[in-house]
């Protein structure tokens, strides 16, 4: 089979912390993992930054390159976005890409690239009215969202779970959006 490109997204939440051991199962399954990171979770990783590009093999990226320079990753047959925070979630609903990563998930909506996200926020900050229309607008626009049943349950507040972040079940999902062959 030839080699599958995954861009694996991540927002600044504990499980992000449990990225390098993400991208060893995704390569175990045949996957080429390139590495996104919102501004916050390059900062949160920042002395990891290095290794998890020797990791990958490719350029951790947390900004959008300079106009006229080429682009250092293939393209992606599967994006998944975990963990992605409320924040995350409702900026790329609202089509607000001022983050590199939601900039690229929002321009594959178009592209047709099939994407995955996987939420990631307590229980508290779900309740707000916006994060529901959010994931609504993001099903309607063909992206596989894994939350509640089958995906990611909120934490409760203050309850920080990241060793309970369902990893499994977003790379699964990602296998399952990939497209046959290229």
């Amino acid at each position: 089979m030839d080699s599958r490109t995954l861009y694996l997204f991540g927002s600044a939440a504990p499980p992000v912390f449990d990225i390098a051991r993400v991208i060893d199962d995704a390569q175990a399954d045949g996957w080429d993992v390139c590495l996104g990171l919102t501004p916050t979770a390059a900062h949160w990783l920042g002395d990891h930054l290095d290794g998890l590009a020797a990791l990958t093999g490719h350029p951790v990226r947390s900004q959008y390159k300079l106009p006229g320079d080429p682009d250092v990753w293939p393209p992606a047959d599967v994006i998944l976005f975990a963990p992605a925070t409320f924040n995350t979630i409702n900026q790329w609903a609202l089509g607000i890409t001022n983050h590199f990563v939601v900039g690229v998930v929002a321009e594959a909506l178009g592209k047709g690239t099939p994407t995955v996200a996987m939420p990631c926020m307590n229980s508290a900050v779900v309740q707000h009215p916006q994060f529901e229309r959010s994931l609504g607008e993001l099903r309607l626009a063909g992206v596989t969202v894994l939350h509640g049943e089958g995906g990611f349950v909120p934490n409760r507040p203050d309850e920080d779970q990241p060793a309970e972040y369902p990893w499994h079940l977003a790379l699964t999902a990602a296998r399952n959006a990939a497209p046959a062959t290229r």
